[in-house]
């Protein structure tokens, strides 16, 4: 597999987007969205929680968005290679989550519509 794929698995309402399979979580964090597009989200957070935990050796980012009663359940986090601060980095990936600028930016995102050429 080359270094830029993702597995993407679809089980019913449920969306992962994970770096390894099969999924492991190391580190969980979850949070609450209105409902929109899941896999736009997941790659959205996927990104921001990245960019967040780069330097994290051994880390494999793993994004599940689900759809319950109108709104999206998203759970971020992943294996790590290793010992970790468990609750340093869930309380990162927790910011990552809880951050209203981001928040809008995956909404809008995800809520965008292409056009079809």
């Amino acid at each position: 597999m080359s270094k830029a794929r993702w597995h993407i698995l679809r089980e019913g309402d449920r969306l992962t987007v994970a770096r390894r399979v099969p999924v492991r979580w190391d580190l969980a964090v979850q949070t609450t969205l209105p409902d929109a597009d899941r896999l736009r989200i997941a790659q959205q957070v996927r990104q921001d929680m990245w960019r967040a935990l780069q330097d994290l050796r051994g880390f494999a980012p793993v994004v599940q968005v689900t759809r319950v009663d109108g709104m999206l359940q998203v759970k971020a986090g992943g294996a790590v290679a290793g010992a970790v601060a468990r609750e340093k980095l869930e309380a990162e990936i927790s910011e990552v989550l809880n951050c209203p600028k981001r928040r809008a930016r995956w909404l809008r995102h995800a809520q965008h519509k292409r056009v079809a050429a």
